[in-house]
């Protein structure tokens, strides 16, 4: 264990509440342990890690993350995204591929819908041949998080969003019987709905698209 890590480790065992612990491992439907740290305390416990370390002044280490990542607690994954959040202007081309390695790992939708629309966001506003290159294929991916995650991608683009190969992403899983598919799918039709909602309430007249994709997508719109 690298020092890093032995620091927060320590920071977050002070911390360790047994009695919020389960409550939240319930509320991730069982899929991981946690300390109990809610989200307000362990944010300035982070603020007091990345003080201590440094670590945020130095390049983007994905080491550090896949140290985290292999933590049992679900805090520690969480410590990884704020870190990633924190270090978006320092991310390359190259770290695409991790990115897909944290997707595909412990995932949930609480990791991943962190990852898509920040790190790889990010990656693919300044680098966006990796469209084709990589993302194009978690559309179509049988791992239904890389398919999230290529749904998710420009959820904060705006009116930097590729419609085409938005409406485009989303036809390709119109027929997904995956719940997460089809509230990602209506996630970002509303989330795009605010910069173009004619557009959004036009694509969603003529696809035909889960009841809870329309459900979620229309919200904004008269």
């Amino acid at each position: 264990m690298s020092s890093n890590i032995a620091l927060l480790t320590q920071l977050f065992e002070e911390n360790r509440n047994e009695a919020n612990a389960e409550p939240m491992k319930k509320y991730m439907k069982d899929h991981f342990p946690f300390l109990g740290i809610k989200k307000p305390q362990r944010s300035v416990l982070e603020k007091q890690f990345f003080q201590e370390t440094g670590i945020l002044k130095e390049p983007f280490n994905q080491d550090l993350i896949r140290e985290l990542w292999a933590k049992e607690e679900r805090e520690y994954q969480y410590t990884a995204l704020v870190y990633m959040e924190k270090s978006l202007n320092k991310l390359e081309k190259t770290d695409l591929p991790f990115m897909e390695q944290l997707i595909t790992t412990k995932s949930w939708w609480d990791t991943v819908d962190a990852i898509a629309p920040k790190p790889v966001g990010k990656i693919a506003e300044k680098f966006p041949e990796v469209v084709a290159e990589t993302i194009n294929g978690w559309a179509n991916d049988d791992n239904l998080w890389l398919r999230r995650a290529a749904l998710l991608f420009q959820l904060k683009y705006k009116g930097k969003t590729n419609e085409e190969l938005l409406y485009q992403y989303i036809q390709q899983n119109a027929d997904s019987k995956e719940f997460f598919i089809q509230k990602a799918i209506g996630w970002v039709l509303r989330e795009y709905s605010k910069t173009n909602p004619t557009s959004v309430k036009g694509f969603i007249e003529g696809t035909k698209l889960a009841p809870l994709s329309v459900r979620e997508g229309s919200k904004y719109l008269a």
